[in-house]
């Protein structure tokens, strides 16, 4: 028999959550066939079986809360099951033995409904059975939108198909005047609801704590005018999608970004709090906040500074879609060492950005709209765009803040000048 044990499939993980068996007792697996999703504090992990045989007995239910080095489940090895005594079967040997080692088409295949962690979570709160939701979401995967539809529809069944004088009392349906009868609430109707604080969503809040309460937090905000490098976009949009690429404005602020960090090194650092030593980091790995329905996860872009325009323009891309299926490895959500928030599109005009500890500093970049401006003593129109510094008071001073932000501003507001600076 094989103890299949949790693993620390993170970064010092110490837990895990059970989202999703892939197997049931008594089913035969083969060597590195996945048998569960475990969503930690960081990833979602898919798990494989470590040997060929049959699962004998299952230890936790989806939702449970595992730690590591626990056994998950117990396996008896292929080569430990005896195969039937021959006077007990029908059929012979080989037919036994071909029986054993291959599924019928109806066991072989089984249905997995694409959803992120967070989506099976509300499921299971929501006692539904998500195989059975049609998903709606890129490739069919099953949204939060759709579970919530899902459940009003079960929901207007129910009330549809029993009259409105009945009510259920304990599993029983029982008849009751119908000025006496209290009428179903929609859940979102509901005074209060609970919802447990774990996975991602805990380890956000922790960072998030931990964050404030050791840095000294400081704000610096400034505007750009964006026109000069909105009609460089505008100029290279063809040319990028020919390439088959999406060219936003984010590129370019990381590659300002690199450049001023160059500069400005004590805002690519850390502080070593057990050592008392601040440490300047020669690499650039930037993170950028990405919205997704597990809350806010960083993908981080490793070395920055060597990669093209276009590069960078397709490495966000593919790690927002990534963050957004619950698809990032841990190498690709560790290691940054500045932080970008860009949350233009949705609008906003300033924010007070956390930092995302251990580093220093965090720039978020917000919505880009026209405005009056005075510009040699006249009223012109602009299009601008304002920026929130966050940094370590410890480690950089108000004075280097700002000209950081100044050399961000003159990089993008005349882009001749970033494209001249980049290595």
């Amino acid at each position: 028999m094989v103890e299949f044990k949790l693993p620390d499939v993170g970064e010092g993980m110490h837990e895990g959550e059970i989202s999703k068996w892939l197997v049931r007792e008594g089913e035969l697996v083969t060597r590195d066939q996945p048998v569960v999703e475990v969503q930690t504090d960081k990833v979602n992990a898919e798990l494989s079986s470590p040997v060929t045989g049959v699962i004998k007995k299952i230890m936790f239910s989806e939702g449970d809360i595992v730690e590591v080095g626990a056994t998950l489940l117990i396996i008896e090895e292929e080569t430990e099951a005896a195969a039937p005594p021959a006077a007990e079967s029908k059929m012979p040997a080989s037919l036994v033995k071909m029986s054993e080692n291959h599924a019928s088409p109806a066991t072989a295949t089984v249905h997995r409904a694409l959803a992120t962690p967070y989506v099976r979570q509300l499921a299971r709160e929501m006692k539904i059975d998500i195989e059975q939701i049609r998903g709606t979401g890129p490739a069919g995967r099953v949204t939060e939108e759709d579970v919530r539809r899902f459940a009003q529809d079960k929901q207007n069944e129910t009330v549809a198909t029993v009259p409105e004088n009945w009510v259920a009392v304990d599993d029983v349906t029982k008849a009751k005047p119908a000025d006496s009868v209290r009428k179903a609430v929609p859940k979102e109707q509901e005074a209060e609801e609970r919802i447990p604080l774990k996975g991602i969503r805990k380890k956000i809040a922790e960072h998030m704590v931990k964050s404030v309460t050791i840095i000294p937090h400081v704000t610096h905000i400034d505007e750009l005018e964006m026109d000069a490098l909105k009609a460089l976009r505008e100029r290279l949009k063809d040319y990028a999608e020919e390439r088959g690429i999406k060219l936003t404005f984010l590129p370019f602020f990381i590659k300002a970004v690199v450049i001023a960090l160059k500069e400005f090194r004590t805002l690519n650092a850390s502080i070593d709090d057990a050592t008392n030593e601040i440490v300047l980091k020669n690499y650039y790995h930037i993170g950028i906040a990405t919205d997704t329905q597990d809350g806010l996860l960083v993908p981080v872009i490793k070395d920055a500074d060597r990669k093209t325009i276009f590069q960078l323009a397709e490495e966000i891309r593919d790690l927002a879609s990534r963050a957004r299926e619950g698809k990032l490895t841990l190498d690709e959500i560790t290691g940054g060492t500045f932080t970008i928030s860009n949350v233009g599109p949705i609008g906003g005009l300033y924010a007070t950005p956390i930092i995302n500890h251990p580093e220093v500093a965090i720039l978020a970049l917000h919505k880009m709209e026209p405005r009056m401006v005075v510009r040699d003593a006249e009223g012109v129109i602009r299009m601008m765009m304002n920026i929130s510094l966050s940094f370590d008071h410890r480690l950089i001073d108000g004075v280097t803040a700002v000209k950081f932000t100044n050399r961000i501003r003159e990089l993008l507001e005349k882009p001749e000048r970033l494209f001249a600076e980049m290595v």
